[in-house]
């Protein structure tokens, strides 16, 4: 199935996007409002909720501003001021949002990151929050020129196809591996238990295939560990315990420090290389970094509804 950005929703991003400080290393939109999806919510695209994360450099100045233009957009903290909603915005994941804000006809919500902040979650997968939704097909609406977030952008990728690697079977389809990438930032989200469409990856990716490829495919042809039949769809990955560990090796900081958790008992103290060799032998390794990237994910989503609840308007 063809996949393609929402018609009209360009122009209309950017006119969102003029309502708000123009301060931003990086904004994007992303969700079911810019991306056609399968299932239930299909037929409801012109009503859904847009969705955009505005990354700034300073936190601070940029609440200081928005809160000058767009004051009723924030919950009762605003009493606050920028300096506490900027303290607050670093709790959980390092995101602040204002929902349900009216804006063009729409229905917004938009998140505030710094760009530090996105920074790290980018390289290390500190909370797997934003650099989740970046591994998946977003729209960019402004990004500066700054080369350390460019590298991090890339940076996740990588580490969500290595990831995926371990995850899959030796033989696998196109359609698979981004499956597996996008269910990474769900894995151990409680929301995907309470209330969330138990199909939401699936119909992320079944339209948006084409978007994924744009993403990714320049990684999969320039990667030593996977034979990538583009023609035909299907890859073919390193299993052996020398390429897992080759993979291992390769993972965010704190993905490696969810595992090393896990497989190593307290008080032994070994280091990160044996244990991930030890992993990296084990017929479980998938099952184990799974459990590694879900631990992630239920810490930083808890801390995150419980601070959306707080700051909700």
């Amino acid at each position: 199935m063809a996949a393609s950005v929402l018609a009209g929703s360009g122009v209309a991003f950017r006119r969102v996007l003029a309502h708000f400080p123009q301060e931003l290393s990086l904004a994007f939109a992303y969700g079911s409002g810019v991306f056609q999806q399968a299932g239930a919510s299909a037929t409801h695209n012109e009503n859904n909720m847009l969705d955009f994360i505005f990354a700034v450099d300073d936190s601070v100045t940029w609440h200081m501003m928005n809160l000058l233009k767009n004051r009723s957009h924030y919950s009762f903290l605003k009493v606050l001021g920028p300096k506490q909603i900027s303290n607050i915005q670093s709790y959980g994941a390092g995101i602040y949002y204002n929902t349900l804000v009216p804006c063009n006809g729409r229905m917004i919500k938009y998140g505030v990151i710094s760009t530090d902040a996105l920074i790290d979650d980018l390289f290390h997968w500190k909370t797997l929050y934003v650099a989740g939704r970046l591994q998946k097909p977003v729209k960019i609406l402004t990004q500066n020129e700054n080369g350390k977030l460019q590298a991090a952008l890339v940076s996740n990728l990588k580490s969500a196809v290595t990831a995926a690697f371990l995850m899959l079977p030796e033989s696998f389809s196109e359609e698979d591996l981004y499956t597996q990438i996008a269910g990474l930032s769900y894995s151990g989200d409680f929301r995907m238990i309470i209330g969330e469409d138990k199909s939401k990856v699936q119909n992320i990716v079944k339209p948006s295939v084409p978007h994924f490829q744009k993403l990714y495919s320049n990684i999969l042809q320039d990667c030593p560990q996977v034979v990538y039949k583009h023609r035909l769809g299907r890859l073919e990955i390193d299993k052996s315990p020398e390429g897992q560990f080759t993979q291992l090796m390769a993972l965010p900081r704190t993905l490696q420090q969810k595992i090393t958790s896990l497989v190593d008992p307290p008080g032994k103290n070994r280091d990160v290389e044996e244990i991930l060799m030890q992993v990296a032998h084990d017929p479980d390794c998938g099952f184990v970094v799974h459990q590694g990237v879900s631990g992630i994910v239920r810490s930083s989503s808890l801390a995150q509804s419980a601070k959306t609840v707080l700051t909700a308007g």
